[in-house]
């Protein structure tokens, strides 16, 4: 994990506004690097340079997770002047990345070597991993960047503008600021910046001339030959109506037609998981004989629990591995609980919380009421299932418990950190991931023990995103089927695949990477996503079954086969509800997507 800030402007002798311009840019541009710091605690490094009338900065972070050697961004090769500033992972392609070899350095080689520099899509094409990347070329008096296709990491954009007419990349922004107006760089193409013919007098008039979008994959180049080009599609075939495909009676029993593809999903995502866990250089400093190097998003939900158990067979086992399980103490939750829901239960809230009650979710021991949240009953019970599957791994269970007072005195850095994303919902989900990554919590040897304070040091996450988008683990995918068929489970599970590069993982990479720490996601390695594209859609779901069965039935199946029993039959819970992170206080609208942007003053 990386932090970059590239700028680009175009100064003019004796203009006064010119002057004003640059005195913003050079405090904007202090205070991105400050921000992209904490995401590349190891290293940090400037370099400017001129290119005609315009003058480049290029500032880049170092989180060292792979190689030896420490390793200083930007790279700069010192025949041809190239520079480039790497933040992402080469899991697939470049003929392997060696143990002890850095990617970054491995892949700025390749690209300098290529000969033609509009090449660089056909050998991106050839790269999986989360990246994004600026590189400048020498010669063409070109900067290239991008994101990867499916927009792992975050990489944000300023165009000029007639107040502020500089131009601005970012791996996270600081917060709302006059200085810059921010979105996020689209994965669609090769983003390459013409340099040398933007006029000074006019960068921009000229600017949107020498923006050029350049194709993932070139028309010379065959699909076959470059696999992580672009996203699969999902496969159109309709099941058969006639008969219309077998009902799975059991999760205890995987029918015939179904057998390759349960075994074809657990090796695809056990790859994923250790292309992701192996390699991961120890940890720094090692707290006693609990240090891990790996931790994982905890809920205790079927994604999070099978990718703890499939990191589990590739860590070594006299390392533990984190689980990082977040609750917020919720003051409207806790009220309700203490006084019942005042106004009267709608007959959803009495019937979810009769169900609770018959269900016994409640858990023994001295843990503190305001923070047994859904996702913290569903942790602990899980954590008991992988200890008894994986006998002599250390599993820290890593209660976060964030109290009211902490998460409000957290929230105008976690709103800094998710601009320009600035809605509730975007507040409710990176509040969950700020206080999870940061691993500042609690451990207990056993339900009954008194909790030591415990922070994890591992700097590598796994989340495990993608898995409903894929698999068909929204409600929404059995409206779809209830209104429209298989014809429309398939069409909104296209959707999906082409809504990921749009939706939340900036937000979340921004999040996690301001602790110094690495998200990873095996759901969404490009391979898997190509897998699950690719499979017949009754393969995937069946929404013919009830909720916890029917919905990502394929990986319900593996998780029961290799024994994970409880986690394969949970049903879907989001984040912020699971953990309490959302709707802190009474009188917030349900239904507003709108933060209060009056709470979040641009700075002057």
């Amino acid at each position: 994990m990386c932090g970059i800030v590239f700028s680009a402007h175009w100064p003019r002798d004796a203009d006064v506004s010119d002057n004003r311009h640059a005195a913003v840019l050079n405090e904007l541009v202090q205070r991105l690097q400050t921000a992209n710091t904490a995401r590349g605690p190891d290293a940090q490094q400037t370099r400017r340079i001129s290119v005609g009338d315009a003058e480049l900065g290029f500032f880049a972070s170092e989180l060292r997770l792979r190689g030896d050697e420490p390793v200083v961004q930007p790279h700069v090769h010192a025949e041809s002047g190239d520079i480039f500033c790497w933040n992402g992972e080469v899991f697939e392609g470049l003929n392997g990345v060696d143990l002890h070899e850095n990617d970054g350095v491995k892949l700025f080689a390749a690209i300098v070597g290529i000969g033609d520099v509009l090449q660089l899509p056909d050998l991106l094409a050839t790269v999986e991993g989360p990246y994004a990347f600026v590189y400048y070329h020498h010669i063409s008096r070109r900067v290239f960047f991008a994101r990867d296709p499916l927009g792992r990491r975050s990489l944000l954009i300023h165009r000029p503008s007639a107040g502020n007419p500089y131009f601005l990349l970012t791996s996270v922004s600081a917060g709302p600021h006059v200085g810059y107006d921010l979105s996020e760089v689209d994965t669609e193409c090769i983003h390459m910046l013409d340099v040398q013919h933007l006029d000074m007098h006019d960068p921009v008039g000229k600017f949107a001339g020498c923006l050029h979008r350049l194709p993932r994959l070139s028309s010379a180049m065959a699909s076959v030959d470059a696999p992580f080009a672009a996203p699969a599609t999902i496969n159109r075939t309709l099941p058969s109506s006639d008969p219309e495909p077998p009902m799975l009676e059991s999760l205890d029993s995987i029918p015939s037609h179904l057998s390759s593809a349960v075994d074809s999903l657990f090796a695809h995502l056990d790859q994923s998981v250790s292309q992701q866990v192996c390699n991961i250089p120890p940890v720094l400093p090692r707290s006693g004989s609990r240090a891990a190097r790996v931790a994982v998003l905890f809920s205790g939900g079927i994604d999070s629990t099978m990718l703890a158990f499939l990191a589990h067979r590739h860590a070594p086992l006299d390392e533990p591995i984190d689980l990082l399980n977040v609750a917020f103490e919720n003051p409207r939750k806790i009220r309700v609980q203490l006084e019942g829901n005042v106004g009267g239960m709608t007959k959803k809230e009495k019937k979810t919380r009769a169900r609770k009650e018959a269900a016994g979710e409640t858990v023994e021991g001295s843990y503190d009421h305001d923070y047994l949240v859904p996702d913290r009953v569903t942790g602990l019970r899980e954590v008991e299932e992988l200890r008894r599957l994986c006998p002599g791994r250390l599993w820290n269970f890593v209660e976060i418990d964030v109290p009211y007072s902490e998460s409000q005195g957290a929230r105008s850095a976690v709103e800094s950190l998710m601009w320009p994303r600035h809605t509730i919902m975007d507040l409710s989900l990176a509040m969950a991931l700020y206080f999870a990554s940061r691993g500042v919590g609690q451990f207990r040897s056993d339900p009954d023990a008194e909790p030591e304070a415990f922070t994890s040091h591992a700097r590598v996450l796994l989340n495990g995103l993608g898995s409903d988008e894929l698999l068909g683990g929204y409600g929404r995918h059995r409206t779809a089927y209830n209104t429209g068929g298989w014809q429309a489970v398939i069409d909104e599970l296209q959707l999906e695949i082409d809504r990921i590069p749009t939706r939340n993982l900036g937000r979340d990479d921004r999040m996690i990477a301001a602790h110094g720490k690495e998200t990873r996601h095996p759901f969404l390695a490009l391979g898997v996503v190509r897998f699950l594209a690719e499979l017949p859609v009754h393969h995937k779901l069946d929404p013919r079954l009830g909720v916890g069965v029917g919905d990502k039935t394929l990986l319900r199946l593996a998780a029961r086969k290799v024994g994970l029993v409880e986690a394969s039959a949970r049903k879907k819970r989001a984040m912020q509800f699971g953990s309490h992170s959302a709707r802190m206080e009474n009188g917030v609208d349900r239904g507003s997507g709108g933060l209060d942007i009056s709470e979040m003053t641009a700075c002057a």
